[in-house]
């Protein structure tokens, strides 16, 4: 029989990743294809033949995703595998009604056929929505880990938007490897906290060449997942972070319900900011759909260098970009920062926007008064700068997880807004840790 033809739908990150470990040297199917979406920039080029292997020595074309229907009947495709995150459960079922009324299957892959197998323990951190404060329980079960004696490496959910072949396998253990990589705004705000602490991060494209290449220099595997994404790699140990301050999400998201079902330790986080109503809902959610899930109640506090200085200021608040986009949060703890400590005036950033950045405002409409740190290439980074500098406000709150300008030149005062996970009651992460790997 022929090879069934295929294309994966993707945002340049789960779609390279079930390809490598699912279709590359698999002779019943042949990738005709990738679609790619979420991210600026990334379609219009090819998964090269380096990493897609023998079988396909031109590599494989990566088209926009609103080519989808014309792909399926120009390159015969029998099936369509839809390979990204943090999208409604309504959105993923219009792609697949799509597809199938074009003939063609449409599937999703599941953790059996996309995870791998580590010679370490694997603790894996995700989410159910972006946003929801994953990156701040990672780097505190990272502490965790390291105060019990182990080595540990965070490897980071893939965000590659380069040059894939040179992003195959990548480790960075100082700001300077980061700068040598040429990474992206999105890619600073997730490895710099971790290299603040002295972890060693890796990412890349080739996740099994990254996992062994871990291996040899850890006792511990951190998974540092992305976006809502499910772990690339099997997992001892699975904390999934809820958001109350965006309730019923956790059931609504794809695949974030997956997540929240298969989850071993379930954090609601930001109990300090949201209402009562809505903690009660996410956690008869998380009663009904995981009983068996050890729930833990945790706040992300803020913190500013100095407080006194934000009072009665006229403010151009920045906030995480993908938090904004397709986390479709109106806010972040830039906004709950100037509230709070008496920012006079909150100032709308769009009358400043300037290229891609004013595009981002249009494409995702219900995103606050707050300007999303988007910086997928150095021309973005660049307008990034421009919308900053010219917006009429007498201090800058930068909400991101990273310092802004080791990046930009900002000519106006600035003050960074900083979150920590603090866990609140007993059972505490540090204990389940403890509990589930002893002490080295």
């Amino acid at each position: 029989m022929n090879p069934q033809r295929v294309i994966i739908m993707g945002a340049a990150g789960r779609d390279f990743h079930n390809f490598n470990v699912y279709f590359r040297s698999n002779p019943d199917y042949e990738v005709v294809a990738f679609t790619a979406t979420q991210i600026p920039n990334i379609e219009d080029r090819k998964y090269p033949s380096e990493l897609a292997g023998a079988g396909y020595p031109e590599g494989i074309p990566i088209y926009p995703e609103a080519k989808l229907g014309q792909l399926i009947r120009d390159l015969r495709v029998d099936q369509v595998i839809f390979s990204y995150s943090d999208i409604s459960h309504d959105y993923v079922m219009h792609k697949a009604s799509e597809v199938l009324a074009a003939g063609t299957d449409f599937r999703l892959l599941g953790l059996k056929n996309t995870t791998l197998a580590s010679t370490k323990p694997v603790v894996s951190i995700c989410a159910t929505r972006t946003g929801s404060g994953k990156s701040q329980t990672s780097r505190y079960v990272a502490g965790i880990l390291k105060e019990l004696g182990y080595r540990v490496a965070a490897i980071r959910h893939p965000m590659p938007y380069g040059d894939l072949v040179k992003q195959a396998i990548q480790r960075f253990a100082s700001y300077d490897d980061l700068t040598k990589a040429n990474c992206t705004i999105e890619e600073r705000e997730e490895y710099e906290p971790h290299l603040d602490r002295g972890f060693i991060v890796y990412a890349g494209v080739d996740y099994e060449r990254i996992l062994r290449q871990a291996e040899k220099e850890v006792d511990i595997i951190l998974w540092d997942g992305g976006n809502n994404d499910l772990p690339f790699y099997q997992s001892d140990f699975h904390i999934v972070i809820v958001d109350p301050h965006r309730p019923g999400h956790e059931i609504r998201y794809h695949p974030g319900e997956t997540n929240l079902r298969t989850a071993d330790v379930i954090v609601i986080n930001k109990v300090d900011t949201a209402s009562l109503e809505n903690i009660n809902e996410v956690r008869s959610n998380v009663q009904k759909y995981n009983p068996e899930a050890i729930v833990i109640e945790a706040a992300s506090p803020i913190f500013v260098d100095d407080p006194n200085a934000i009072r009665g200021k006229r403010v151009l608040v920045i906030e995480d970009g993908p938090t904004l986009t397709h986390g479709e949060m109106a806010y972040g703890a830039g906004w709950v920062a100037a509230k709070r400590f008496g920012a006079s005036q909150i100032v709308d950033p769009r009358p400043f926007a300037v290229g891609s950045i004013a595009k981002i405002f249009e494409k995702y409409p219900n995103t606050g008064p707050v300007l999303p740190a988007m910086g997928y290439g150095q021309e973005q980074i660049d307008e990034l700068e421009a919308t900053i500098n010219q917006a009429e406000v007498d201090m800058v709150l930068i909400g991101t997880p990273i310092d802004l300008t080791r990046i930009l030149k900002i000519n106006k005062p600035s003050q960074r807004i900083r979150y920590e996970l603090q866990v609140i009651g007993q059972p505490t992460l540090a204990e389940l840790i403890e509990k589930r790997f002893g002490r080295k």
